[in-house]
């Protein structure tokens, strides 16, 4: 065969492999409804690990590296995960007929829960001095008449945001998804004091995210035991592991998390200059640091919390 026609028959095995794919994630959305309607739980770890042995097995057989044939298995499975949370957070309808207010939602992290929202059902509207198709400028010019009032707008000013819808005293539930809350006390208590519903969320991933498998959203109890529960249901069809914890608990887990990748990237610093000075830094030092810091801290008493977490078996998020 020439070259040109090797390309030809490349280009025809990859088609054949797209059209497998494609029957793959149709057989993993009906996976999905099967696991629903028998209660089975989205993923399975057990079940994973038998794939990936019988195909590094059956690479093997082939003449086909097992490392390359496990990493393209890996991500279909991945994808096929995602397929299957995706059709539950949909068949759940969890907003069908309600409406969803997203403040900042032509941003990054906003983006997302408008997508997210959007999947579940919800009508979501979107308040962003950046526009967007349907959107309006300023929120005030809403009637703050929805389900769900959602601020994701920079941290600073957020917690202005808040103090401005206490006074409006909308009736759905109020929640901001800052990374640190500290700074949106006065915000987060002048809702509690007009009785707003309000809670507050932490996601603790990128809004590229796709699969919440594996990935964490915290949840601050303001006290309002409703607001809370209700946004919990919202992440209920999904992966993500759930943790509720008290406001001062988050800011000393999240001041503690970047502190550790402060000390990390230090070390990483030095390492790389002592190396290009020829000397050799072990990799060793880098966690005989960590170490440190958590045994500083387990000495501390720091992070003994009531913390919950939704899966009993999920690893803890403090040490």
């Amino acid at each position: 065969m020439t070259l040109e026609e090797l390309r030809l028959h490349l280009d025809t095995l990859d088609q054949r492999l797209l059209e497998l794919i494609a029957e793959r994630q149709a057989t993993s959305r009906e996976i999905a409804r099967v696991k629903r309607a028998t209660g089975h739980a989205t993923r399975d770890y057990a079940r994973e690990r038998d794939v990936i042995l019988a195909v590094r097995a059956g690479a093997a057989q082939r003449g086909v590296p097992a490392d390359a044939a496990e990493a393209v298995m890996r991500v279909l499975i991945r994808s096929s995960l995602t397929t299957q949370e995706q059709a539950s957070v949909a068949a759940q309808g969890a907003g069908s007929g309600q409406r969803a207010l997203v403040i900042g939602g032509a941003g990054k992290i906003g983006g997302w829960f408008v997508q997210f929202l959007s999947s579940q059902g919800f009508n979501v509207e979107i308040a962003d001095p950046a526009g967007g198709p349907g959107a309006i400028s300023d929120w005030r010019r809403s009637a703050l008449d929805h389900e769900f009032i959602v601020v994701a707008t920079p941290l600073g000013a957020t917690d202005g945001i808040l103090r401005e819808l206490a006074v409006r005293r909308p009736a759905g539930v109020v929640f901001d998804v800052g990374s640190l809350k500290t700074p949106l006390r006065g915000g987060l208590e002048a809702l509690r004091a007009a009785d707003v519903r309000v809670s507050s969320l932490h996601p603790m991933f990128g809004p590229s995210t796709e699969l919440l498998s594996g990935r964490h959203v915290i949840f601050i109890d303001l006290g309002a035991r409703d607001a809370l529960q209700r946004a919990r249901a919202l992440f209920a069809p999904t992966m993500a592991e759930q943790v509720v914890m008290g406001l001062e608990e988050h800011d000393r887990l999240i001041a503690y998390v970047l502190g550790l990748s402060h000390a990390v990237n230090i070390r990483l610093f030095h390492r790389t200059g002592a190396q290009r000075r020829g000397r050799t830094a072990p990799a060793a030092d880098v966690e005989h640091d960590l170490r440190r810091a958590v045994r500083h801290r387990q000495r501390s008493g720091a992070g003994k919390s009531g913390t919950v977490f939704r899966n009993p078996a999920a690893q803890r998020l403090r040490h």
